[in-house]
């Protein structure tokens, strides 16, 4: 079966992810109805089922709208503050969407909120706000230590997986990886890319886990170039993965 990944703009700067066969669909995070139901629209689409990533708005303020239309099965976290859920999952569930014949496996990724979770399978990796393009989500309830835990699972992926990211933070986070590590050509061919992309008023998302683990500096925070550029920026950092990473998301933050 031949299936197709579209990021679906909304809001400020939110994707919802859309996966179909050109009849059926599967939505992920989808934080506006409207959009949701234009795309579907667009290509006269049955929706299937949702997947949820978090319980911010942005990700799950269209569901309600949606389910009031048609009665499909949601999948997210244990967490009460996300409604309505059908199905909840936690570390090591999965998730079968048979009219797309999709399986998706679940983590646990916990940092930028205490319950977000990841779905993949070989082909796409439902990254919500864990990990952005060049980047990952700041820290709303969880601790450098978490987050870092949770990238690393999503580091261990198929590095040919398609990382679909909950926004279009790509270029400014690009910015701060070329801050923190400006000598690295892979990560400067990619900038290169995304600007063309968004120059064109085209998404920079998805794109293979190869190219994150080669450029994001997140995803590097052993890499002695990374530790380097860490301990230059706060001297008191130590050569641990947790200390380069919690400098580097406090140095992000200060970022205009």
């Amino acid at each position: 079966m031949r299936r197709r990944v579209e990021a679906i703009p909304a809001l400020e700067s939110n994707y919802i992810w859309m996966v179909h066969d050109g009849q059926h669909a599967l939505l992920v995070d989808p934080g506006c109805a409207t959009a949701a139901w234009a795309a579907l629209n667009a290509h006269q689409l049955s929706l299937v089922g949702i997947l949820l990533t978090h319980h911010h708005h942005d990700h799950v303020g269209g569901v309600s709208d949606l389910l009031a239309k048609h009665s499909v099965p949601v999948w997210g976290p244990d967490d009460a503050r996300i409604s309505p859920i059908t199905h909840t999952v936690s570390e090591g569930d999965s998730v079968s969407i048979p009219a797309l014949e999709l399986t998706f496996q679940v983590l646990e990724t916990p940092g930028h909120t205490r319950s977000h979770v990841v779905y993949y399978n070989d082909s796409f990796i439902f990254a919500g706000d864990t990990l952005f393009s060049m980047g990952c989500g700041r820290l709303f309830e969880g601790t450098p230590a978490q987050m870092l835990a949770s990238l690393d699972k999503v580091a261990q992926l198929n590095p040919e997986a398609q990382v679909c990211c909950g926004h279009e933070y790509t270029q400014a986070n690009g910015q701060f990886a070329l801050l923190v590590d400006p000598h690295n050509e892979a990560l400067k061919q990619r900038m290169e890319t995304v600007n063309q992309h968004r120059a064109n008023g085209e998404p920079t998302l998805p794109v293979p886990l190869a190219t994150e683990l080669e450029t994001n500096p997140f995803l590097r925070t052993r890499d002695p170039s990374i530790i380097m550029a860490a301990r230059a920026h706060d001297p008191d950092t130590t050569n641990t993965a947790t200390e380069v990473f919690a400098t580097l998301r406090t140095w992000k933050d200060q970022q205009p």
